[in-house]
Parts: structure tokens; sequence; C-alpha cells
């Protein structure tokens, strides 16, 4: 289990046991200097062709049975020999290269053999047997590190994913944007205020967000507190995952204290209720509800690959496999802005072994798609890609279909999930950012409306989401308006939905997931709390 993995244990099977000398199970890396090249035209790379075939053989996972001699070989710094994207220019290298070294000594934060069992997990979903909730904050932050809001968003997933696992009757694989999501791409290099130009806010791994130069200029320390930071997040995660606070006999006490009196939190009242009657049921019928699948819970984690140096100090190469894994985090995902296939994020994602995903919006190309998977998958292993589709509902409609068809004709096994919120985003009159609960909700439909079309398997959602009460996003049956945005804004980049709007997105999703088992014929349809879609 993800975060029911014991450390002494895992750090063994890693480094293959007692017989091995090498420290914390991975082998040492060589290292260069790093620096980036950037471009100030960033390009969608239309030359697709220009990838060497070759190249595709370089497999991180399973060699294909023909291999062709590679144009290139992969190293964990082979990147810094392509154009890099999104990255900060360090003021000071030699502080930059000691930082990198440092944290070239700090244990990985997440072990290979959890990243496998994702990979197993997505490749459930990718079949239709398994459905993936991936959600979180935008941007983690420094000033917003607490206990409490890490729960608090815990607690929302794991309410979601009892209430897509009842209406779904599959299992739910939980991912959260947490423990390392501080990175993000920025439209440009740089922010104009009354005439002042500065640097653009990168994400607190970075540099910081206050419109000064001091915290505006990327500060390669920043990276030791993100590592610290994440490092201290999933501990708490463990601990919530396998420490009892995740047992299903506690589905009633997820609820959080501010929804005690809507109609989201009565809803799942109703719902935990006949779970706990389920259990009940079980107990008297002699079926233990101690056993650790009913009192812990698989839990991953997640982030954009986007700061490069920061990643490849935290690769390793698994001793077991010889494979390497970006320690960071379980899955990493390439974003809309840095996925050019010959690229430098592209070239260091195609090395390593961990579960990954790319950001699909309508701009891509179906064969430009294909010839990206087949870059970073050769071996067309399942689980390895998830495709995130981020369009809006209209574009959804007419784009996505095209893009399904030519993955399948490829022969390419994928997982199809959805991001409701990126193709959403809209300026309020007061100039903030907001998504309206209507658009993100019509994305969704529509997501499932085109896979009930194509006879393809809807695989699961991506949210930007909080567990905190926040009023960024619009709508919703507690009906957030624009007035009210200035109440609780708290996000430090892009607005989020709040833990009422998160649940009420997930009871619709159950719903439909109910119906599609409906229609496949298979039993054991019990109603939800009742909600139209």
């Amino acid at each position: 289990m993800a975060l029911a993995t014991n450390s002494a244990a895992a750090a063994a099977a890693l480094s293959g046991g007692a017989a091995q000398p090498r420290r914390a199970g991975f082998l040492p890396l060589k290292r260069r200097t790093i620096s980036a090249v950037h471009a100030a035209d960033p390009s969608r790379n239309s030359a697709a062709a220009s990838v060497p075939a070759a190249a595709k053989t370089s497999s991180p996972t399973v060699a294909p049975e023909a291999p062709a001699a590679p144009a290139t070989t992969w190293a964990v710094d082979s990147w810094k020999s392509r154009k890099a994207l999104q990255l900060p220019e360090y003021p000071n290298k030699a502080e930059l290269d000691t930082v990198l070294q440092t944290i070239e000594t700090f244990p990985p934060i997440v072990f290979a053999g959890e990243a496998r069992h994702l990979e197993e997990r997505l490749a459930e979903a990718a079949m239709g047997r398994a459905f993936v909730l991936q959600g979180g904050d935008c941007a983690e932050s420094f000033k917003e590190f607490n206990a409490n809001n890490i729960r608090d968003t815990f607690r929302v997933l794991l309410q979601m994913g009892a209430v897509l696992m009842f209406g779904g009757q599959v299992p739910v694989v939980k991912v959260g944007r947490m423990a390392g999501q501080f990175a993000k791409p920025r439209s440009g290099n740089f922010e104009e205020k009354d005439g002042v130009k500065l640097p653009s806010y990168r994400g607190d791994n970075i540099n910081g967000d206050a419109f000064d130069m001091k915290s505006r200029t990327p500060d390669p320390e920043r990276m030791i507190r993100a590592y610290a930071q994440s490092v201290a997040t999933l501990n708490l995660l463990r601990a919530f995952a396998t420490g009892g606070y995740a047992a299903m006999q506690r589905v009633i006490q997820w609820n959080l204290d501010f929804m005690d009196h809507n109609e989201q939190g009565d809803r799942y009242r109703e719902l935990a209720h006949r779970v706990d009657e389920a259990l009940g049921f079980m107990t008297a019928a002699g079926l233990g509800i101690d056993h650790p699948i009913m009192t812990t819970t698989d839990f991953w984690t997640s982030h954009e690959c986007l700061l490069l140096p920061y990643e490849q100090a935290l690769t390793r190469e698994d001793s077991t496999s010889g494979l390497f894994y970006d320690c960071s985090a379980h899955m990493l995902w390439v974003g809309e802005r840095t996925r050019q296939l010959d690229g430098a994020h592209v070239e260091f994602l195609r090395g390593i072994a961990n579960p990954l995903g790319i950001k699909v919006s309508d701009k891509m190309d179906p064969a430009e798609l294909v010839k990206l998977i087949d870059i970073l998958n050769p071996s067309n292993k399942p689980g390895r890609i998830t495709i995130i589709t981020r369009m809006g509902a209209e574009n959804m409609r007419v784009k996505l279909p095209h893009l399904i068809r030519a993955v399948r004709n490829s022969g390419q096994i994928v997982t199809w999930i959805t991001d409701p919120m990126h193709g959403n985003t809209i300026k309020a009159p007061c100039g903030l950012k907001t998504r309206p609960f209507d658009s993100i909700m019509n994305e969704v439909r529509a997501f499932f409306d085109v896979h009930d079309q194509e006879g393809s398997h809807p695989g699961g959602i991506h949210l930007e989401m909080t567990g905190q009460n926040v009023t960024e996003c619009i709508g919703g049956s507690r009906t957030v308006t624009f007035d009210d945005l200035g109440d609780r804004y708290h996000t430090h980049c892009d607005p989020r939905l709040n833990a009422s709007q998160s649940l009420e997105l997930a009871f619709i999703i159950a719903e439909r997931l109910r119906k599609r088992r409906m229609q496949s014929g298979l039993t054991n349809n019990l109603p939800l709390p009742p909600l139209a879609f």
C-alpha cells in the first residue's frame, strides 16, 4: 500500500538486502553543473518528425522486442542538452550548485515500489476497472503550510473517494496534488506594475510572491525548504492514511464542521449512514472489518515536473531493477507549456520509471499526441501514461474524439482523465480570477459523453481544490457569487473548489458512474442520495 509502506522495509527492498553496500538502496549519480537554455519564443514544436525514431527504444520500463540503436542515450542530466522552457535564471550559479549537491544527499521522498504500485492501479483505471481521483492545491505555499490544512484537504479527498466508490462500485485511486506541487509555469518571464518590471512569481520553491526585487529574485535555498515541507506533508499523510484516520468506520466523522448544515453535508451524511449500516451488517455476519483494507487507504502524491534541477537532484537509480525514479513524487506530469517533443522536460521524463501524466488542451494535434506517448512509453506499458485533458466543455466535444481515435488506432494504452479547471478560468468584474462551477460541471459531463460515444473509459478527474472554506470559484449549491470572491480568496495562483463544491462534484460524477454501471448490466445498483445529472 502506497502510504502504508514501512520506511525501513521499503529502504531494504530498494537496496536489495543487507548484501548491498549502497546507501539508501540507490546507486550514486554522476552530476554536472546545472545550466539551462532559455528560449524567448517557445514554439509548439510542429517539427514532430525531427524526433529520432530510434530514441523511442530507450524505454524506462520494459525494452521493446526489437530495439534499434538509440540516436541519443538517456542520462539523468541529458535534458540539459535540450531547450528548457519555464526555468528560472538563478543569479548565483555556485550557490545553486551547492544546494543541488546538498539535495542529492537527502533521502528520497517516495520509494520506487510505491510508484510501481500506483502504475498498476492506473492500469486498472485505463481498463475501466478503477477511477482516479487526483486533487489538491493549485500551488502549495510556505505561508499556508500547517497540519490542519493538510488534514482538511485529505479529509475531503477521503469523502469524495467514498462517494465515488459507493456510486461507481469501483476502486478509487486517490492521488494528491500535494507534498511537492510548488512550481507553476508562467505566461511571461516578467511582471510589470506601475512601471516597475520584476521577474514573475514562479512558486514558493523558486521565489516569493511579494512584488519587490528581493522576493522575486530566484533563490536556490527555497528548494531545500520545499523538500523539507514535502517530507513533512507526506509524513503526516502517511500517518492519516495508515493510523486509523482513514478507516471506513470513521466515514461519518469525516464531515467538515462548516458543512454540518448544508445540502452537500446532508447528502454525504446520508451516504455515510448507508456505509455504516453495511459495516454493521458485515460485523453481524462475522466478516472482519479490522482488515487493513478497511482501516487504511492507499494515497499517492503527484506534481508537475517543472523545476528540472530539483527533479534531477532527487532522481535515484533503483538497485533492484536498474531503473531511474524521480523520488520527489509517485507521479509527475508534463504541462501544456513544456511538452515539446524535443524539449528538456520530455527528455527528462522519458528516462524515469514513474507513472507520467500529459496535460492536453484543445491545441494538441492528434498525431503529435501519439508521437509524444511513443517517446514516453515506447513499450506501451499500461498505467505508464495518463492523459489529462483540459479544454472547456465545447472544445472537449469537438477535439477529444479525435485524440481518443488517434491513440486507439495507434494501439497505445493510456488512462484518460479530465481536468475541468484550467479550461474554465475567467476574470471577475473585481479583477480576480475565478472559475464557474457550472462550466466545470459541463466539462465533466462532456468528458463522460464523449467516452460513451467513443466506447472508451473515462478513467478519472483532476481537480484544483482545498479542504478550506474558501470563496474562489463561483456557483455551486451554496452559491458563491462574484461579490463573495473577496471574502475568503486565499489562493496564491489559480482559484480552487472549496470542500462543499468538491463534494457536490463528486456526487455528480458518482451518479454518472452508477448509470454507466447500470448500462453495462452490472448488479448492486443502489441509488445515491438524489441529484440529477
